[in-house]
């Protein structure tokens, strides 16, 4: 069994960003790196808000270049997956899915969160090309442009509004007759002129030939009144919510309704001893790479503080 001085687990901008101090700090971190390497940044096209980058750049080069940093610093990266945990004590214990354990005097936690979608073909089809579960992250590329958002509730409503100021027309896409978000939010988006509610309604897939062109509609399915209808569109962005990869940590991190590990004030401490939680995993409110990596930055000084008082 492998014992390491502090393992982090998972690999987008948190976990990379907490292996590059923690490296750097002579931690000799170990990434394990899950399922998504580089993390759901990957699954969008170019990136166009992380500093240090006037021009924008891809995401997946983003992503790469914050490995190599990692491996510069003596991060050793391990395509494997943790599928158990025992943080009852220290060391702590992982499982992987290759049957190997490992123990640990330090854990971060960065597995991300990931969007919910409606299940169709056509939303992988145009993953990146048109079709986007971060208006915050790709509104900017539909300046001017028709899109449409799917969901009821304060993160559709907050999604909307946004686009509304950047996209000539939003329709935001509500599958019952009535939003589910708080009265302010409702009333947000429908006193926008630029938003367009299109309730009883929801999406059968997505048609263009180089990217989303339009949408196959359904108004009031199973009614008397039930029609199908094309929605000409030019980015289609999912807003019904995300989930947080923390079943693994269970039962030994607090969690909310939701399933966001719960960390202390402002820090990443998850309440047990040298245990840290970074990015999307611990954050249902921002999930931006930009806040993930400084989250990371934060586990890591965590980390090495902790480790010191093990060495006294």
């Amino acid at each position: 069994m492998q014992h390491h001085k502090l393992i982090i687990v998972g690999s987008g901008p948190a976990g990379y960003t907490a292996a590059i101090y923690a490296g750097r700090a002579n931690l000799n971190p170990v990434i394990i790196e899950g399922i998504q390497p580089g993390g759901q940044l990957t699954t969008t096209t170019e990136v166009e808000n992380f500093p240090g980058f006037a021009e924008g750049i891809d995401a997946n080069e983003l992503m790469d270049q914050m490995r190599q940093q990692c491996e510069r610093f003596g991060t050793t990266i391990m395509s494997n997956i943790v599928t158990r945990c025992d943080l009852s004590k220290a060391p702590y214990h992982l499982w992987l899915d290759d049957e190997n354990e490992m123990t640990c005097d330090s854990l971060i936690i960065a597995t991300g969160a990931t969007a919910k979608y409606l299940g169709l073909d056509d939303e992988k089809k145009y993953m990146g090309q048109g079709v986007s579960a971060c208006a915050t992250c790709d509104g900017f590329f539909y300046r001017k442009k028709v899109v449409a958002v799917v969901g009821g509730g304060d993160t559709a409503c907050e999604e909307a509004t946004y686009l509304a100021g950047l996209a000539k027309k939003v329709y935001l896409i509500v599958r019952k007759d009535k939003l589910r978000a708080s009265k302010i939010m409702q009333e947000r988006v429908l006193t926008n002129p630029n938003i367009e509610v299109l309730f009883l309604t929801n999406t059968l897939g997505l048609f263009g030939e180089n990217g989303v062109e339009g949408a196959h509609l359904i108004y009031n399915k199973g009614g008397e009144d039930e029609r199908e209808y094309d929605l000409a569109i030019d980015g289609f962005f999912l807003a019904i919510g995300h989930k947080p990869n923390s079943e693994v940590f269970l039962p030994w991190v607090k969690i909310d309704e939701t399933g966001y590990i719960m960390t202390e004030g402002n820090s990443p401490r998850t309440g047990i001893p040298g245990v840290y939680a970074a990015g999307d995993v611990a954050d249902p409110h921002y999930r931006q790479a930009v806040v993930a990596a400084g989250s990371g930055a934060k586990a890591a000084i965590e980390a090495e503080k902790y480790l010191a008082t093990l060495q006294k």
